[in-house]
């Protein structure tokens, strides 16, 4: 009788096992399709809202070529100044770029770590 009841025990001991392997499985999937589908909207967003603000900003610096151009009666010298502009604050970018580090991986692990 004894036994029996042991058998019994280790039967329902094991369906909760495999109950709690098949839950958490199914947990870190879907845990791992929120995060990535986050990404792909975030994504989706930045490469939307990039393209549009990268629109205006090219027109905006055609005009601002165009006008500065106009001032100094030279439009080569519009054009050259703005390129200019462009190349500082490219540079900029480049010689501040590990500042930027501690911000995004702080921003990404806060949506990776979340529960």
């Amino acid at each position: 009788m004894a036994i029996e009841e042991l058998k019994e025990n280790l039967s329902e001991a094991d369906k909760n096992l495999r109950s709690y392997v098949d839950n958490t499985a199914e947990y870190y999937k879907l845990k791992s399709f929120k995060l990535f589908m986050r990404g792909v909207v975030t994504m989706a967003k930045v490469l939307l809202v990039g393209g549009v603000a990268l629109l205006a900003l090219f027109i905006v610096s055609l005009a601002g070529a165009f006008g500065i151009g106009q001032a100094l009666e030279n439009t080569f010298l519009g054009f050259l100044f703005v390129g200019l502009f462009y190349m500082l604050i490219g540079m900029m970018c480049y010689w501040f770029r590990h500042k930027l580090d501690k911000p995004i991986l702080k921003k990404f692990s806060k949506y990776y770590f979340e529960e």
